[in-house]
């Protein structure tokens, strides 16, 4: 490994470190936000102060020019992935305790061997069965019923893990002739369309089912016009977004998988200490049981496909991602 390959590998953790960071601050202020105030409208304002952020680092990287793609149906499709991934993470977080949300969002990279032309060997199977086992034991069935709502809840951030691990091979794809800033920008136009449209179909509150549904409630609520003490966390917001997006973007282009996938489950421990922090949440046993299943699954997962040479990371979302 040359010179080159170490300072770039380097600069990599750094990125990553510092977006994965911002995620922790991005996914706190939008829990905080989901009482009062609909998903969409949340996004729509993060992006649009986060998309300023973005075309001064395109500018620095060359200019408009760098927009310029013979490949706009892929950067559709991953814009679309990514959309879909971080309102299904951001729903389960309006309900679900940030630290729990969190960790089933990494069982991402078990999702990671539906990517791989080689076949899955009974090793990464188990680690892959451990894993979701570690979703079940989280829900406590063996209880009456969770604290936190019903089943299907959990599957959100599950949901929203399997998206960012496809959308993690999207950017690969991309990463090549694309720079982190015009991957960011092309993401966050979809965001923009995207949010713009729930505004315009649903944007009256025509269709909320109420505080009795709370991630949908989350989703459909109408528009408020932010009061001023919020004001700085809507604006806060798009500075994460801005950070996360252009971080975590140029830290997969810069630096091999392999090298930078293990420092995104710092994570983890911050979404705790948040939860912990601004909302009184703590794990409870189960949980933290689940927590060191999924993780241990994930890092057992990571270590076999980086001897194999194929590494997808963690790929968080706080963006719940660029």
């Amino acid at each position: 490994m040359n010179a080159q390959s170490d300072a770039n590998i380097a600069r990599g953790i750094t990125l990553i470190c510092i977006g994965v960071f911002a995620i922790s601050i991005n996914d706190m202020l939008i829990k905080a936000l989901s009482g009062g105030y609909p998903l969409h409208q949340i996004v729509f304002s993060r992006t649009a102060i986060g998309i300023l952020f973005s075309f001064v680092m395109l500018h620095r990287e060359g200019g408009l020019s760098l927009l310029r793609t013979n490949r706009p149906g892929l950067h559709v499709l991953r814009g679309l992935t990514l959309v879909a991934a971080n309102m299904t993470f951001f729903a389960s977080l309006a309900v679900l305790p940030l630290g729990l949300t969190t960790a089933l969002f990494f069982v991402g990279p078990l999702f990671s061997f539906l990517f791989l032309k080689e076949k899955v060997g009974p090793l990464r199977l188990g680690a892959i069965v451990f894993g979701f086992m570690g979703v079940i034991v989280m829900q406590e069935p063996w209880g009456e019923a969770s604290i936190y709502g019903p089943p299907w809840l959990f599957a959100l951030p599950v949901i929203a893990a399997a998206l960012h691990a496809s959308m993690a091979v999207l950017t690969r794809a991309l990463g090549v002739k694309s720079t982190a800033a015009a991957l960011t920008i092309y993401n966050q136009l979809m965001f923009l369309l995207v949010s713009s449209l729930f505004y315009l179909i649903v944007g009256d509150g025509k269709v909320d089912p109420g505080p009795n549904s709370p991630s949908l409630h989350f989703l459909f609520k109408a528009w408020v016009w932010p009061s001023a003490q919020d004001w700085p966390l809507f604006l806060l917001t798009g500075v994460c977004n801005g950070i996360i997006a252009y971080c975590i973007t140029a830290a997969y282009r810069m630096a091999p998988s392999a090298s930078i996938a293990p420092f995104e489950y710092i994570g983890l421990p911050l979404a705790i200490f948040w939860g912990w922090l601004i909302f009184a949440e703590w794990p409870t046993p189960a949980i933290w049981t689940g927590c060191a299943m999924i993780l241990g699954a994930g890092l057992f997962v990571f270590l076999r496909e980086r001897q194999k040479g194929k590494v997808i990371g963690p790929t968080r979302p706080g963006s719940h991602v660029p």
